[in-house]
This record gives structure tokens, C-alpha cells and sequence, in this order.
């Protein structure tokens, strides 16, 4: 095992609303094309929206979409494309909460008196066992054939970010040389149901990062699996490289259980930690943030003046964006899907846009990329997330 630092992604799945791979994130995420629509996975009826950015499915297809068969499905194209297969040692790493669509149906049918109590019952519960999150790292290992250290995280919003950033460290480190990190939501009721009632979710069916009638969030299906290898391993194998993992940083600031700090403080010494690993503490070489950017009155504020203070010089001419405002807000799973979007724009040379954008906020001052993709000759891009309880991440990527 090498210590050399270098980290470089070999390969990614990806699934979400707009269909699996990154094709399908081309068609919807850079093209600006919001993925919402009313969700008929569960009864919407007593909430205040229908809208989700859930894969168009009946209730007949929900298993297809549970949440182990997704995340094997994009793990086995992230080894795939990285030429790796089973018996490979690698840490497999993954931000999940767990699968709560097989548990609330379950337990909604035996409060009904419909669940089960024959042969088929421990089938059920064996999926209801799915909400224990690290089950889900033990199952996706398992299903791969990996060998090598399993570990889960379950911190919100940055769950799959913070996964990376473990991995990385783990090969920087030269503890490990392949790391298979990856993250995972799917819309459930029970979530659904959470976002409501804290008055989270937009009720016009659009998510408007950064506008000045900004009015909520939405929530969506968000896959995605990527290989991590040092660079001498990759070399070694002959592995092409998809980009480099050149900086990472996460920080927290506890301001509060589910407000951002209001001057992105966190956020900032997160992005400033990532820049400075990466050897560029002045951003002078980054050309586009993807922006954790959830549509919320207090994040986007809070998140413009964080990457105003991360880079004081700069920060007007660096293009920012929200991919949320067409796949919708991704959970656990933001952090990687947002991680493999930074790594399109990166080797397609395309900035995603900021979709719906409408009205210009005046604490909102930056250049969001509204409503349509732009053509750049990218270097380096950073990706951040933020979380509930003052968590904060960024990861920075370069091309090859």
C-alpha cells in the first residue's frame, strides 16, 4: 500500500430520478430540466405537496428500488468501469440512513392487520432489518465481493461527502488503496412526511436555489457509488483516471440543530481546509462550486456568505450552482451524486445550471449559472454540502 497522497476516482454508478448512469444525469441535471412531478409511491394526499423528484415507479416497483438493489446496481458499474471485481480488497464506505420504504410498509400493513404471519414473514422482516443502516454496507460488501474495512456514516446531508473523505484519507494514509464510497435516498413516506411538517417542502413544485422568491426544498431519488484508488495502485493496473481527488475538508460549527450558521462559518473553514490541501488556499485555479443550495431561505444566504468568506478575492468570479433545483434534495445521498455531477462538469467541460431561477436576491449576490448549461475549461471544481447540526464538507476534484 502506498502513502503517496494521491487520490484519483476510477470509476462511478449513478442513479436518479432521471434514470441510472450519467447519461441520464446529462439529459436532466445539465440541461437544467427539473426532475419533479407528483410521486405516487405513497399516499400524498394529507401533505401539503405531492412533488418529489422520485423515479417515475407505480407500487409494483417499488422493490425494484429499495435501496440495496440500487446501491448494488451502481456499485457493480463503478467496478465495472474501473476494471475491479470481486475479491478485491477495499474499504467500502457509505453515507445512508437506511431503507425505510420495506419498514413503513410492513408496519403499516400489520397495523392494519395485513402483515404477513406465514412463510412470508420473514422475508418481511428481514427487509424491515434494511433500516439499520450499516446493513446496508454489509450488504452492498457482501454483494460485490470486497473485502477489506465496512464502515457507515449517518450524518445527514453530508453522510456520502463524509464517506469520500474517509476514504481519501485511508488511501492518502496508505492504509488502504481502493475505497468504494458511496451514499443513498430514496423518497419514503416517513421522511416525506418529516419534511412536511416542518414547512421545508416547496408547495409551488419547483426548487428555486438562490432566487429571491425562493420557497423550499423538495426531496429526490439520489444513487451513487465511486471508486477511490491511490495513484500508484491505478498505475500499476493501468487504470485510466477520471479525475483526481485533490483536497477534502469538513468542519462544524454547531450554530443550531437545523439552521445553517448565518455566515456560513462552517462551510467556509470547510472550503478553506479542501483549498489548502489541495496546495491553492486562494481558489485561484478553481472554476465552478457546486453549491449545496437547498432552496431554503436561510441556506442560501448563509451559503453565499460562507463562500464569500472561504474566498475573499474571488468568490464573484467563480461560477456556483445548485443541482438540487432538478434532482431535488438527495439526503445522504447528496454528497456523492453531487460528487460524480462535479466530475461531468469537470470532463465534459459543461456547468450544470441553476434551474428556476428567477428574481436576484440581494444577499444572494453571486453567479449562479441560472437556468441554462455553460460551456468552460475547467481545471479544478469544488462540491460542498452542509447538514443539520452545523455539519459541513467539500471536496475539491481535478482533471486529469
Amino acid at each position: 500500500m502506498s502513502g503517496s497522497g494521491e487520490v484519483r476516482v476510477t470509476g462511478f454508478g449513478v442513479r436518479t430520478a432521471f434514470g441510472g448512469g450519467a447519461d441520464a444525469v446529462r439529459r436532466g441535471v445539465f440541461a437544467g430540466v427539473p426532475g419533479f412531478a407528483p410521486t405516487t409511491r405513497f399516499d400524498t394526499g394529507p401533505y401539503r405537496t405531492p412533488m418529489a423528484a422520485a423515479a417515475p415507479d407505480g407500487p409494483d416497483a417499488v422493490e425494484d428500488w429499495a435501496l440495496r438493489h440500487a446501491l448494488a446496481e451502481c456499485g457493480t458499474r463503478a467496478l465495472d468501469m474501473a476494471g475491479l471485481g470481486a475479491g478485491t480488497r477495499a474499504a467500502v464506505l457509505l453515507g445512508v440512513a437506511g431503507d425505510h420504504t420495506s419498514v413503513t410498509r410492513y408496519w403499516r400493513g400489520a397495523g392494519e392487520g395485513e402483515a404477513d404471519t406465514g412463510a412470508g414473514a420473514g422475508a418481511a422482516a428481514d427487509r424491515a432489518a434494511d433500516a439499520v443502516p450499516a446493513r446496508l454496507t454489509e450488504l452492498l460488501a457482501v454483494r460485490l465481493g470486497l473485502t477489506g474495512p465496512r464502515l457507515t456514516f449517518t450524518n445527514a446531508c453530508v453522510a456520502s461527502a463524509a464517506a469520500i473523505i474517509h476514504g481519501c484519507r485511508l488511501i492518502s494514509s496508505g492504509r488502504t488503496d481502493v475505497a468504494v464510497c458511496g451514499g443513498g435516498y430514496l423518497v419514503e413516506e416517513e421522511t416525506f412526511g418529516k419534511f412536511d411538517s416542518g414547512r421545508a417542502l416547496s408547495r409551488d413544485g419547483m426548487v428555486r436555489p438562490f432566487s429571491a422568491d425562493r420557497s423550499g426544498l423538495l426531496l429526490g431519488d439520489g444513487v451513487a457509488v465511486v471508486v477511490l484508488e491511490s495513484a500508484e495502485h491505478s498505475r500499476r493496473r493501468g487504470a485510466r483516471p477520471l479525475a483526481s481527488v485533490v483536497g477534502w475538508g469538513a468542519a462544524t460549527d454547531a450554530h443550531h440543530i437545523a439552521q445553517p450558521h448565518p455566515q456560513g462559518a462552517g462551510l467556509a473553514r470547510a472550503a478553506r481546509q479542501a483549498m489548502r490541501l489541495a496546495g491553492d488556499p486562494d481558489g485561484t485555479a478553481l472554476g465552478y462550486v457546486n453549491a449545496h443550495g437547498t432552496g431554503t431561505k436561510y441556506n442560501d444566504g448563509a451559503e453565499t456568505r460562507g463562500l464569500r468568506a472561504a474566498f475573499p478575492d474571488r468568490a464573484e468570479s467563480i461560477p456556483v450552482s445548485s443541482t438540487k433545483s432538478t434532482t431535488g434534495h438527495l439526503l445522504e445521498a447528496a454528497g456523492v451524486v453531487e460528487f460524480v455531477i462535479t466530475l461531468l462538469a469537470l470532463t465534459d467541460g459543461v456547468l450544470p445550471p441553476t434551474a428556476g431561477f428567477t428574481a436576484p436576491d440581494p444577499e444572494c449576490d453571486l453567479d449562479y449559472v441560472p437556468n441554462r448549461p455553460r460551456r468552460a475549461d475547467l481545471r479544478r471544481a469544488l462540491t460542498v454540502n452542509a447538514a443539520f447540526g452545523g455539519a459541513n464538507t467539500a471536496l475539491v476534484l481535478e482533471r486529469p
